[in-house]
């Protein structure tokens, strides 16, 4: 296990709200977003991580984005890693935050960074997932993204004193492609998807709350503008237990931890009908869940891009005061 520093101007406590107001009065205003990676990281994997076929090369590629676009998509991820941001006063809550991109990219500040923006002024410590993407050349392609959010969720917990939290506190958000990694998650945190490299790994993978944000939960129903099944897959998701591990909704059961979805209904590329099934099996299988369903804003919404005027703009801050209560 590595645990390093980089320097960025501002700082992981830098984030905050600048002033009190209420959402009556005028707009929250956040400190600006710092680039991508934070000083703090940590690495996933000491030496190769698994799947990693002879003469892979190590380098992280940004995906080209309109001039001007305040975005990190990357890809090309060989050494996974984590952006660590703490807030100023722990109170020893911890996200584990998954960002989409329909497992070709993952997009690092929209869905990441714009994250621990929120919840850093409420206590809550941040740790955003730069995870390998599966159609990248590593054997076992459908496995990789699993093997670093596990080996994620192990790391921090065994590093837990480190960061100031409690690791009964140690909860997931998930978007989009990172919404159905952390269902996999969520319902397979317990799957052997790699060998144990070193004691980190005796610590548990399962969360102690799963945040799902217009998330894949069922390929076959997902339509066909979301392409998060294919890309994992390499082509349309096969039939029988190979895609049935990767369901959310075929494997959900009553060991799920709490649930909180968050889906627009004019979702135009992963319906909102992944996260009303979900919804409506965890209440099945009597899984504490809270679902908000918003009439607009589509699909990539992330952190902060709902204006004031969408109801649901603080939707964030709904799942932080959420999050209070199912830590166990």
């Amino acid at each position: 296990m590595t645990i390093g520093r980089r320097a960025f101007i501002g700082g992981a406590t830098a984030f905050g709200l600048a002033g009190q107001a209420t959402a009556q009065s005028r707009p929250k205003v956040f400190t600006p977003a710092p680039p991508w990676p934070p000083r703090e990281t940590m690495m996933l994997w000491p030496g190769l991580p698994p799947g990693t076929p002879p003469g892979i090369a190590p380098s992280k590629i940004p995906v080209p984005l309109p001039l001007g676009t305040p975005q990190r998509w990357e890809k090309g991820i060989r050494y996974p890693y984590l952006g660590v941001f703490r807030p100023q006063r722990a109170d020893g809550r911890a996200v584990l935050v998954m960002p989409g991109g329909g497992y070709v990219f993952v997009s690092l500040i929209n869905e990441g960074v714009n994250v621990a923006r929120v919840l850093n002024p409420l206590g809550i410590t941040v740790f955003v997932l730069a995870y390998r993407l599966p159609g990248e050349g590593w054997f076992n392609r459908t496995e990789v993204p699993l093997q670093d959010a596990q080996r994620a969720m192990r790391l921090i917990r065994a590093s837990a004193a480190h960061y100031g939290i409690d690791p009964a506190k140690l909860g997931i958000l998930g978007f989009s492609a990172g919404g159905h990694l952390g269902g996999t998650l969520t319902v397979g945190h317990a799957d052997p998807a790699y060998k144990p490299r070193d004691t980190a790994d005796s610590q548990p993978a399962r969360p102690a709350f799963s945040g799902l944000i217009y998330p894949v939960t069922q390929f076959a129903s997902a339509g066909p503008n979301s392409r998060s099944g294919p890309n994992l897959f390499g082509g349309p998701p096969p039939a029988g237990a190979a895609s049935a591990r990767f369901d959310v909704l075929t494997r959900a059961s009553p060991a799920m931890p709490p649930l909180f979805l968050c889906h627009a209904m004019d979702d135009g590329t992963v319906p909102v009908s992944q996260s009303i099934a979900l919804l409506e099996t965890a209440r099945r299988h009597k899984v504490p869940v809270e679902a908000h369903f918003l009439e607009r804003g589509g699909h990539g919404f992330g952190a902060l891009s709902l204006p004031p005027t969408n109801p649901g703009a603080n939707w964030l801050e709904w799942f932080a005061t959420w999050t209070a209560a199912h830590g166990r």
